[in-house]
């Protein structure tokens, strides 16, 4: 009965595994995701909006965050983002300003936590 475990645990982590690698990774170009804040935001990608969910842990800070598929949208498009990371490749900040949606730190301010950014090739 323990390989029939082992052997189901290990198919089980490998299907895991692909699931979270396809989620991001086969994404159309503007999709977005929810995802808990400890997870990096992955290449391409951009952050847009952030919020506190219990099921990503049990703290007061911002602790979630939405996702969002830059790569692949046409050379023009402007996207207002969260400043919490920078800008995939191929993209340019037009300007920065504070957006309450984009709170993601534990100290509440009104400084500049967002970026409008434009993709030019």
């Amino acid at each position: 009965m323990s390989r029939f475990r082992a052997a189901a645990l290990a198919v089980g982590c490998a299907a895991a595994a692909l699931t979270l690698t396809a989620t991001t990774a086969h994404a159309a170009p503007g999709d977005t995701r929810n995802v808990c804040g400890s997870q990096l935001t992955p290449s391409g990608w951009v952050d847009v909006q952030w919020w506190n969910e219990y099921a990503c842990g049990s703290t007061f800070s911002p602790n979630a965050k939405r996702i969002q598929q830059a790569d692949g949208l046409p050379i023009g498009t402007t996207l207002t983002v969260c400043a919490s990371a920078l800008p995939p490749s191929g993209w340019v900040q037009l300007s920065e300003f504070y957006n309450s949606s984009c709170r993601y730190s534990v100290s509440p301010s009104f400084n500049n936590n967002s970026w409008q950014i434009k993709r030019v090739s």
